[in-house]
């Protein structure tokens, strides 16, 4: 497990450094954020959760089963959770 962080679409917020629980991921210069050491990434999700741009994707490596594959989260805005809700009860 790790995380892959794609530089192009890093803003520099640094929201995921400030949430990373191992202080595994760090800024550069031009403040994008960058993992020196992927494989020390506890794999608990928070930077993933955290990034505004989604600039950041879960590695489930072959051990996981995930063949290489890329998972990323994306936060449902409120309006869209209002209006699945309004359709349900409807």
């Amino acid at each position: 497990m790790s995380i892959a962080i794609n530089q192009n679409a890093c803003i520099g917020c640094g929201k995921c450094h400030d949430v990373c629980p191992g202080t595994l991921i760090h800024l550069n210069a031009d403040r994008k954020a960058f993992i020196k050491y992927p494989k020390d990434c506890w794999g608990c999700t928070s930077c993933l959760k955290e990034c505004p741009v989604h600039a950041i994707r879960f590695y489930l490596g072959a051990d996981m089963g995930g063949m290489g594959s890329l998972v990323h989260t994306e936060k449902e805005r409120s309006e869209e959770r209002r209006e699945g809700k309004e359709k349900r009860s409807s």
